[in-house]
Parts: structure tokens; sequence; C-alpha cells
């Protein structure tokens, strides 16, 4: 295989740390390390919160004369909280900055420019945030924080040409093309979803700023996360012609791609190939992809040579490795060897009791899964809304089902938590689904189910349907109900609720 040509991968990592910490929103101007944070006196906040919101559609002028008259303690953190108070509307942040500018005495930081920038970006207000972002440039005040906001709002708003005038804006105020800049946007937009904008910038900013190994990892991951494999090879291809050598973290996410597409066997190349050439550089991480997937594929013994071969290497497996494992055994019938993995565990964390339901769930081993939840709650293992879940869609389907009793309809606990919760339409349309069964009837939300009724009332509600259960003889599954309904009361109730013997 040309190596040169491989396709790499693992989940994204950011390789890149952030070294501009921005100060809390606590923090004066220039304060002293030893000084306590400015307070903000909350009667000062609401009542300037309050003009600033009535009068955000007036003159310039009368909103300034009716905060004249105002009596506050302004500061940098006043500011801030300010802004905090209007997230999404830009009108009462952008009229107070300007308010501001009129007070002797009073210079903003790039932490209170960057927070309005960010507030103007959640609005929307493409031609002010353009506007803002001049000031800052020719103020000298931007930053990478401020790029990165600025950015990511003209990428989604698909504003292409302004995205690389951006950085020619900085160059033209002192801040010259820097390619380590060029990787925080990228990085960015990539989390974003905005890998073609970003590739877009890249190209366009090639003359002046030369991409390096970490850009073209960084569109990669993005490429590799929104399933676009054509465009990761080439962008691999061109990166490895130009002389540049993946990150680990970049094959990884390449390799986990492949598998998750059912390019199995193209991964497993990768791998072998990473092996070769450079098996130093392997580590747990890798490992754990790979003997994953080859579990949940049922390759067991080929996971055990994999598993073998990183102990030799010196590589202690976690937790992660061994749910993976157990998953692989339980799920082809090796239940006694899968238990003894279990046992030689001090501690096991929630994903090795997750591993044992699942592998029991696909055998079709309800009982035995209910068994393994019981015990990790004895053990102390709070089980999580995804644990409820696996064990409701084990004792009923995926799509729901009724009881043995008619007391005990699933379809009409469901029908009754959405009323409750005010969802009627949704309600009567399910209903119409499930009286006229020639129509398909969706697939049962059970993650929805749980959340209508967690509250006082859902407790209730759980109790009762536990009841039932038992009368029925479904001891397992009341067990699950009214163990979720315990868990689920009010907050106060949760920190109170004592750890069941």
């Amino acid at each position: 295989m040309n190596s040169r040509r491989t396709i790499i991968g693992r989940p994204l990592v950011n390789l890149f740390i952030q070294t501009h910490i921005v100060k809390s929103f606590s923090t004066a101007l220039n304060p002293a390390p030893h000084n306590p944070p400015c307070l903000v006196d909350p009667a000062h906040l609401l009542r300037v919160c309050t003009i600033l919101y009535q009068q955000q559609n007036a003159p310039i002028s009368k909103l300034e004369t009716h905060l004249l008259k105002t009596q506050f303690s302004f500061s940098h953190e006043f500011f801030l909280q300010v802004c905090n108070k209007f997230p999404y509307s830009w009108r009462p942040v952008h009229h107070f900055y300007k308010f501001t500018l009129t007070q002797p005495g009073f210079t903003h930081t790039p932490v209170t420019l960057n927070k309005m920038l960010d507030v103007i970006a959640k609005a929307r207000n493409i031609d002010l945030l353009w506007q803002v972002l001049h000031e800052m440039t020719e103020q000298k005040v931007a930053n990478d924080k401020t790029f990165r906001i600025a950015l990511k709002t003209l990428a989604a708003a698909r504003e292409l040409k302004k995205c690389v005038e951006c950085f020619h804006l900085m160059n033209s105020n002192g801040n010259g093309y820097s390619v380590d800049t060029l990787n925080k946007v990228v990085e960015t937009l990539c989390k974003e979803k905005l890998v073609d904008e970003a590739k877009h910038v890249v190209v366009k900013l090639k003359d002046w700023i030369k991409p390096n190994g970490v850009t073209y990892g960084h569109l990669i991951c993005g490429f590799c996360d929104v399933g676009d494999m054509i465009e990761a090879s080439r962008i691999w291809n061109l990166m490895m012609d130009e002389g540049f050598e993946a990150e680990v973290n970049v094959i990884d996410t390449l390799m986990e791609r492949f598998f998750k597409d059912n390019k199995f066997d193209q991964g497993l190349k990768l791998f072998q190939a990473m092996r070769v050439k450079r098996m130093d550089e392997l580590g747990l991480t890798t490992y754990n992809i790979v003997i994953g997937w080859m579990c949940k594929r049922g390759k067991i013994s080929q996971a055990h040579v994999v598993f073998e071969e990183m102990r030799k290497r010196g590589i202690q497996a976690d937790q992660t490795t061994m749910a993976s494992l157990i998953y692989g055994l339980v799920c082809k019938n090796r239940v006694r060897e899968a238990c003894l993995m279990v046992e030689n565990i001090d501690k096991p964390e929630i994903s090795v009791y997750h591993a044992l339901i699942k592998g029991f769930l696909k055998l079709r081993k309800v009982r035995d899964a209910t068994e393994v939840f019981r015990e990790m709650i004895r053990r102390g293992c709070e089980p999580i809304m995804h644990t409820y879940i696996m064990l409701l869609q084990g004792h009923m389907g995926k799509r729901g089902r009724k009881g043995k009793d008619p007391l005990v309809n699933f379809d009409s606990i469901f029908v009754g938590g959405m009323v409750k919760a005010g969802k009627v339409l949704e309600a009567t349309k399910y209903s119409e689904r499930a009286l006229k069964r020639g129509l398909e009837v969706p697939r049962f939300d059970y993650n929805k189910f749980l959340q209508y009724h967690s509250n006082e009332e859902g407790v209730v509600m759980f109790e009762e349907v536990g009841k039932k259960l038992r009368e029925v003889g479904l001891f397992d599954l009341a067990d699950i109900f009214v163990r979720y309904g315990e868990k689920m009361a009010t907050r106060d109730r949760r920190r109170i609720r004592d750890v069941p013997e």
C-alpha cells in the first residue's frame, strides 16, 4: 500500500492549546493579582438594563439623558454584566457602548470589546460586526479571540470574501499574517461544521499564509466529522505532497471514520501501516478505537491479539478497553469469561456495566441485563439516562409495545405523559397512529418519555406504574420504573436521597 495515499483516523483531539486566556468577566481594568473582583450592585444593574431595554429604539441623546440621571457605579465588570443581560440583542449593548465612550477616564479592554462583539455576532448583525471589527483593529486591541468570533459568524453567513479580508485587515493594522492565527480560526470553523468555509479561507490566503501540517490536520478532521471522506482524502494527499506528516490524532480520526462508514478493511490497513512505520507513536487511544470496533464486528480473537500487543508495549489498558472486550465476549455468549474480567477490575466504571447490559440485550437476555442494573446500584455506580433507555428498549422494544395486562399499557403511559407536559398535538398524532395500526407507528422516543416525567408528578406516576407492573409479574420492569422515579425527583430531593444499601 502506498503510505503517501493512505488515510488515517481517531476522534478529533485538539492539537492547539489556547495560549490566549481570557480573564474572568469579574476582572476589573488592569487589576493587581491580589485585588478582589469588582462587585456589581444588582439594583444598579437592573435599573440600567431597564433603561436600555425601554429606550433601545429611542435616539442616543435621549438614552444618554436617562442614563446620566441614573446613579450607578460603573466599571468593566458592570459592562460585562450588561452584555450578559442581553446575550442576543445588539441594540442595548451597542448603545451602552456608545455611552461609555463619552465617560471620561474609562477605556475598554479586549475582554469587554470581545464580549460586545460576541453579542453582535449572535444577533447576526453582519454590518455592525464588520464596523466594530474595523474599529478594534485600528485601535490595535483585536486579538485571536476577536478574529475567531468574527470569522465564525461571517463563515456561517457565507460572507466568504469578508472572511479573507479579515486577515488582510489584521495585517494592515500591524498584526501581520500568522499561521498560528490561521490555525486557530480553521480549528474554530471546523468545530462549527463550517469545513468548506475553512478550506476556502486557507486556499485564498495561500499566497500570504502558507498552511502547515496543523492546518491540514484540522481540515482533515473537520471533513471526517461531517462525513466527507472524498474531500478528506484530497486534503490528505495534498498534505503528503507538501511533505507534512500527519499527527496521530488526525490518523485516529480518519481510521474511526472508516470504521463508521463500514470500510473496516481500509481502517485496518491504515492501522497496519501505522504499526509498520510509526509503531512508537501508537498510544492507548488508537488501540481503543481498533479494539472497540473489532469487538463490535465480532472479531474477538483479533481484538485479543491487538490487546496483547498493547500490553507487551507497556501500555496500560483503561476501562474503555476492558468494556469493549467484555461486550465482545458477551455477544459471543462467552459470559463466564466476561464476568471474570469484570471481577478483576477493582472499581468498575459505568462503561463496564453498560457493556454487560448492551451485550445481554443483544442476546435477548433481558433478565440478566436487569440483574447487572441492580448490581451496579449495589456497588454505588449511579445509572444515567442512557442506562434506563437501554433497559426500557430491551424490555419493550425500540418502538414500544403493550404490556400483558390492560392496565399496563405503555402507549397510554406515554400519551398521558405528553398530555401532562402540554404536548397535546403530539399525543393526538401518536394516538392516531397507534389506533390505526395500518399506518407506520414511529419509533418510540424513550428519551422524551423519561424527560416528560422527570418531576414530582412523575415520581407518583412511576410508583403507580411500578405497582401495576408487579401485579402482572413484571418485576424487572417495575424496579426500573421505580428506581428512575426516585432518581428524577426534583433537584433538592435528588440531593438528599439516601443511597440504597
